[in-house]
C-alpha cells in the first residue's frame, strides 16, 4: 500500500511527521522511516519481524553468523512477516561476499554495511543483485566518499549509541553532515528515545531515524528477563564507553551499562600491561589478551542472562526505557510524541 494511502492526509500535510518521513519511508518500503538498530543476539527474527509488521523497518544483525546460519535467519524472518526488512553485515566478516549473496538469493531488499568502510566489490555485488545499500558515515568526508562509491542511503550514528561507537555526538554529526548530503536519504542514530527528538532531526533534513535501545525491552524481544531488567533500571549515566588504560594497547570503544565485568576489565588491562612491561608477554600477545576479555560476553548477557559478567551494550537513551511494551506500542508512542510537538507549535505553545 502506498505511503499516502497508509497515512491519509498526514502524508501530504506540510510539516507533519509522515510528510517529513516520506522520503525515508519510500526508500525503505515501510510505513514509517524508523530503522531498527541491528543489535547482535537481540535483532533476530522475532524483533525484526515485529518491527516490520508494526510499520517500521526491522534489520537482522548478522554479526558473526556464517552464510548458512544467516540464510536460516532470513527464511525464519520471512515466515513471520511479508513486509520489507534488511540485513546488517559487518564489513570485516571473512565471508562478506558470501553473506551478500545469501541476502540476494533470499531477495532481501536492503543490505546495511557496518563496522568499517565496505569494500567496493561488496557494494557493487549488492547493487547489481538488486539490493539497496545503506552505509554508516562517521564524518562528512566519508559520507561523500560513500555516496560516490554507490551507497543508496547513509546512517550517521552519534556516540550516544550503544555498542561500538565513534567519538562524536549525533548533535554535532547532524549539523556537520545533514546540510551537505542531499543526494541520498540520511538516517540519524544515537540516543534517540522520544518523538520530539525524531521531529527535530527530520526538520534538520534527516530522512528518518535508527533506534535500537528503545526496542530491547519490547515484548517481542527474546533478550533474557535479566537483561531487560538491567535496561529498565539503567539511567543515561550508567551507559558508559569502555575505558582504555594505556594508549599503547588500544581498546575499541563500546558503550554499555556498567557492571562487575566492566570493573574486572580495567583490572584485567592493568594486569596484562604489568605482565607486558615485566617481559612476560609480547606486545601482540598482550593486545590479544585484552581483546579476548569480552569474547562471548554479549551472548552471555542477552541469551544466558549473566548481567554481572556479560556485556550490557546500551545507548544513553536507556533511561527512557521504563517498561516492557509491544513494538507497535513503542512506535505509536514515538509518533504520537512527535505529532504532539507539531500540534503544540501550530497552536503557538
Amino acid at each position: 500500500m502506498a505511503l499516502q494511502e497508509q497515512a491519509g492526509s498526514a502524508a501530504v500535510r506540510p510539516g507533519s511527521v509522515e510528510a517529513l518521513m516520506a522520503r525515508g519511508a519510500a526508500f525503505l518500503g515501510s510505513r514509517h522511516a524508523i530503522l531498527g538498530g541491528a543489535m547482535s543476539w537481540v535483532s533476530e527474527r522475532n524483533l525484526v519481524a515485529a518491527l516490520s509488521n508494526a510499520g517500521a523497518f526491522g534489520v537482522i544483525a548478522c554479526g558473526a553468523m556464517m552464510p548458512e546460519r544467516l540464510a536460516e535467519e532470513i527464511a525464519a524472518t520471512q515466515a513471520l512477516t511479508d513486509r520489507p526488512f534488511g540485513v546488517n553485515l559487518i564489513t570485516m566478516h571473512p565471508n562478506l561476499m558470501e553473506l551478500v549473496q545469501v541476502c540476494l538469493d533470499a531477495k532481501v531488499g536492503h543490505v546495511v554495511f557496518a563496522g568499517g568502510i565496505p569494500p567496493g566489490p561488496a557494494i557493487k555485488a549488492a547493487k547489481e543483485g538488486g539490493a539497496k545499500v545503506i552505509c554508516f558515515a562517521p564524518a562528512l568526508a566519508l559520507a561523500k566518499k560513500l555516496v560516490r562509491s554507490g551507497a543508496d542511503a547513509l546512517v550517521i550514528e552519534g556516540s550516544e549509541a550503544g555498542g561500538h561507537i565513534g567519538p562524536v555526538s549525533l548533535t554535532v554529526l547532524a549539523q556537520e553532515i545533514l546540510p551537505h548530503i542531499r543526494d541520498v536519504p540520511v538516517f540519524v542514530a544515537g540516543g534517540i528515545g522520544r518523538g520530539e527528538a525524531i521531529l527535530s532531526y527530520l526538520e534538520m533534513g534527516a530522512a528518518g531515524v535508527q533506534i535500537g535501545t528503545r526496542f530491547v525491552c519490547a515484548t517481542e524481544s527474546i533478550a533474557h528477563p535479566n537483561f531487560k531488567r538491567a535496561f529498565l533500571r539503567g539511567a543515561a549515566r550508567d551507559a558508559m564507553p569502555t575505558v582504555q588504560l594505556d594508549d599503547a594497547f588500544p581498546v575499541i570503544p563500546v558503550r554499555a551499562l556498567q557492571n562487575d565485568g566492566t570493573k574486572r576489565f580495567l583490572a584485567h588491562q592493568a594486569e596484562v600491561i604489568r605482565r607486558y612491561k615485566g617481559g612476560e608477554l609480547t606486545r601482540e600477545a598482550a593486545q590479544l589478551d585484552i581483546e579476548h576479555f569480552w569474547a562471548g560476553a554479549l551472548r552471555r548477557a542477552v541469551i544466558d542472562g549473566d548481567v554481572e559478567n556479560g556485556s550490557l551494550m546500551a545507548g544513553q537513551s536507556v533511561g527512557m526505557v521504563t517498561r516492557e511494551q509491544p513494538v507497535a506500542e513503542i512506535i505509536g508512542e514515538l509518533l504520537d510524541q512527535a505529532e504532539a510537538a507539531v500540534a503544540a507549535r501550530a497552536a503557538g505553545h
